[in-house]
């Protein structure tokens, strides 16, 4: 059924009052978006998203208890309101996994990347399922919300709905805005309405005319901030500032016996999203000879072709580096506005927003890959870390992983970036040496539907080192060069294209020094103790071209990078760094006195 004017009305001054009530339990928050966005989420939960089907993503996700609160009347099971920003209770911002929460929400801007994913994977899926996205100021100055808005309008994803809560206020004053964001929406190509933010028939009207459309509708709602609190219209409404007996006695007016009534009426009952099943037998890859020369970007690329060949339902794509980052093969096919029949996405230039539409695809039950230089990875950090907090698989492809870019120079040459990834909890971080390695990131990255997944190569080739028989890559770290004595007097640990280098030195400094291959760090650091021990003997050596700090957690010393890279031929550069087997091992013979 459809509900009135009068009875949305009902409905949102429900909403409200839950909504002021948990934030006066939490004694914080935000009440603004509570009392201006109050109708149109009403309006979209009551008149328009399908349960099971529908999406609904709150990019202005300090909004939260109003979430909750329409969640909560809808049938969703949320939780008590009463532990709103309580440990344990319900979080400050929305979180994917609660029920009824669609994303991860509340660094601005992240929300409205994750619903042009939802509507992509969506067309994809050939569903007509449809995406609604609510947004403020703040989501609009972010630059991953222009970036995404470009995709989505490119793309014409007339599944997708943005409402912008438009108040012009933000914390410090004056929303810094476009001087016409209508203007640029439309340039952007997407069509535009303009309502006020109570005008439920209106809403109403736009809502019903946004679907079946070739582009996608932007929504501006005009109003006050903190309308019918004492600070409307002021800063202060943004936050918690409106005093707790007046909170107490607008919670209380606006609590509606019949709004609640009706909100018993919305359907209740969700289908769950079913992710695809990844049980698929996963190929082998052909290796390279032992001691031949190649990239690891190179093989990742070839395994890639065998895990869509063997069909795993990967849907690929890159920031306008396919061919550099060797994720685009000869089994993709473009998706492209007129046809969402292929598996290969170009995102253009837009790493951020990449990070954050595949946030929304993973969330919508598809497993995205998408790749860029490893140095670029910082543009797309918030919406990595995005993930690794919400578990979701998605699959980041990092190449150009090191000061071997060469002429490039250090705009290009990752330092600090692989290092910094380690860091994000929930993530896994894979740096392969030779195809053994990268087929082992590819398939644990496909089977685990947990978390996401950075598998880090290299531009240039380098020698292949075998992976001895009876290794357990699975363990993060193993032997790839043992010692040809009984004694390890030192062990050489080391990662990527740093493991030739590695296995080169130990040849030089005798039979007592054996080399370890540590592909993921994290995985080797959830081992027990009596493997670590069995792996790390003698005095300890880390190798490898980036920052060199997070290494002294294994070894004792550490041959690493901790300045900026420079220009010129990829071999000259690594050997100015002090990557070069004679240097390294005339240095390290005083450790083996």
């Amino acid at each position: 059924m459809k509900f009135n004017a009068k009875q949305l009305l009902e409905m949102s001054n429900m909403a409200r009052s839950g909504a002021l009530g948990a934030l006066l339990c939490a004694k914080s928050g935000h009440v603004g978006i509570v009392m201006d966005a109050a109708d149109v989420v009403t309006t979209i939960y009551a008149n328009f998203l399908r349960r099971g089907r529908d999406r609904f993503v709150l990019s202005a996700g300090h909004g939260s208890a109003l979430l909750y609160s329409v969640l909560k009347l809808a049938g969703y099971d949320v939780g008590n309101l009463t532990e709103f920003r309580k440990l344990g209770g319900l979080p400050g911002h929305p979180e994917f996994g609660i029920s009824g929460v669609d994303a991860t929400t509340g660094p601005l801007g992240q929300g409205v990347g994750n619903a042009v994913g939802y509507a992509l994977a969506e067309r994809v899926k050939k569903s007509d399922a449809r995406i609604y996205c609510v947004c403020g100021d703040g989501d609009l100055m972010e630059g991953v919300a222009q970036e995404s808005i470009a995709f989505a309008g490119r793309y014409k994803l007339g599944n997708l709905v943005l409402i912008w809560i438009d108040n012009g206020i933000s914390i410090d004053g004056a929303a810094q805005t476009d001087v016409d964001v209508p203007a640029r929406m439309r340039a952007a190509g997407w069509r535009v309405a303009t309502a006020p933010s109570n005008d439920f028939d209106k809403i109403n009207k736009i809502l019903a005319d946004s679907q079946n459309q070739d582009a996608p509708t932007f929504v501006q709602l005009q109003t006050r901030i903190g309308t019918g609190t004492s600070v409307v219209g002021t800063p202060r409404a943004h936050g918690y500032a409106v005093p707790g007996d007046e909170l107490e006695k607008l919670a209380a007016d606006y609590a509606s016996a019949p709004g609640l009534e009706l909100w018993n009426t919305v359907a209740a009952g969700a289908d769950d999203v079913v992710a695809p099943d990844m049980r698929t037998r996963l190929p082998k890859l052909p290796l390279p000879t032992a001691g031949e020369n190649a990239s690891t970007r190179e093989l990742s690329g070839i395994y890639l072709a065998e895990l869509l060949g063997a069909g795993v339902p990967l849907l690929v794509g890159s920031a306008d580096l396919g061919g550099s980052t060797n994720v685009k093969t000869d089994a993709h096919r473009d998706i492209t506005p007129a046809d969402f029949t292929g598996n290969y996405i170009n995102y253009g230039v837009r790493e951020h927003a990449m990070g954050a539409i595949m946030n929304g695809i993973a969330a919508d039950g598809l497993r995205p890959v998408g790749s860029t230089f490893l140095v670029f990875s910082d543009y797309m950090r918030p919406s990595i870390r995005i993930a690794a907090l919400s578990g979701l698989p998605v699959i980041y492809v990092f190449t150009h992983d090191s000061i071997c870019v060469g002429e490039d120079g250090p705009t290009h040459q990752p330092i600090e970036q692989l290092p910094s990834l380690r860091l994000i909890p929930n993530l896994n971080v894979f740096r392969p040496c030779n195809g053994a390695e990268v087929a082992y990131a590819w398939r644990a990255a496909v089977v685990d539907a947990s978390r996401p997944t950075a598998i880090i190569l290299s531009r240039q080739k380098f020698a292949q080192i075998e992976t001895p028989a009876g290794s357990d890559i699975a363990r993060g770290a193993y032997v790839i060069r043992p010692a040809k004595s009984a004694r390890v007097r030192m062990t050489i640990i080391a990662t990527g294209a740093e493991v030739a280098l590695a296995v080169d030195v130990a040849s030089r400094l005798g039979a007592a020094v054996q080399v370890v291959s540590m592909p993921s760090v994290s995985t080797f650091r959830a081992q027990d103790a009596e493997y670590k021990r069995k792996i790390l003997q003698g005095r300890i050596v880390a190798i490898e071209a980036a920052a060199s700090a997070p290494w002294f957690e294994f070894a004792d010393v550490v041959v690493g990078i901790d300045k900026f890279g420079a220009s010129g031929p990829a071999d000259a550069v690594y050997r100015s760094f002090g990557f070069d087997a004679d240097t390294i091992a005339h240095d390290l013979k005083r450790e083996l006195k």
